[in-house]
């Protein structure tokens, strides 16, 4: 299989997803393009035969360029699977309240950029104190407050949860089937 996984990130983490997908798919013998969406220009995605797209929320939206790119490939994207990889502190809970602000939030994207993911996968973020500047940590530290969650200025804390998420790279990646290309021979 050859696939696209194709990423927005703010503060890192979600590049560093991206990186565990393609690391974890090019194990297993899958030819994987990795690519920040800020370099998608001109890409032909009718190469690819299946493609993940990874972005974190922050402030209520996914990442512009993720947006860009989402729209201008809409088209392509709805003619192969695709996994959407959204990632975001919120999931880490079981808060009907942050579920719901979610789903809103992956239905403004869908709606904005007409792409809609074939499946999509809610990933754990992390807080990433050593990216953030003094403004950003003060207002992530009363967030990780009011929901209980103990942080050390000026460190960081990871909460993707690594064997879930190649367990599901797993799972997407094995129900896949290469596309036929056009203007390939039938035998």
């Amino acid at each position: 299989m050859y696939l696209l996984i194709a990423y927005a990130t703010t503060d890192g983490q979600t590049r560093k997803i991206a990186r565990f997908a393609a690391d974890r798919l090019a194990g297993q013998g899958h030819a994987v393009e990795l690519l920040n969406v800020e370099d998608a220009e001109g890409l032909d995605l009718s190469r690819f035969d299946a493609a993940i797209l990874a972005g974190s929320l922050h402030a209520g939206g996914y990442q512009k360029s993720l947006a860009r790119f989402a729209t201008a490939a809409r088209i392509d994207l709805a003619l192969m699977p695709t996994l959407f990889l959204a990632v975001s502190l919120s999931a880490a809970g079981q808060d009907p309240d942050d579920w719901a602000g979610l789903r809103k939030c992956l239905a403004g994207f869908e709606a904005d950029t007409g792409w809609t993911p074939g499946r999509v996968e809610h990933v754990v973020g992390a807080f990433r104190f050593t990216e953030y500047d003094f403004f950003r940590a003060w207002a992530m530290r009363r967030i990780a407050d009011q929901k209980g969650e103990p942080v050390e200025p000026g460190r960081d804390k990871e909460y993707t949860d690594w064997a879930a998420l190649g367990q599901t790279l797993d799972g997407w990646v094995a129900g896949l089937t290469p596309r036929v290309k056009a203007g390939a021979a039938s035998a």
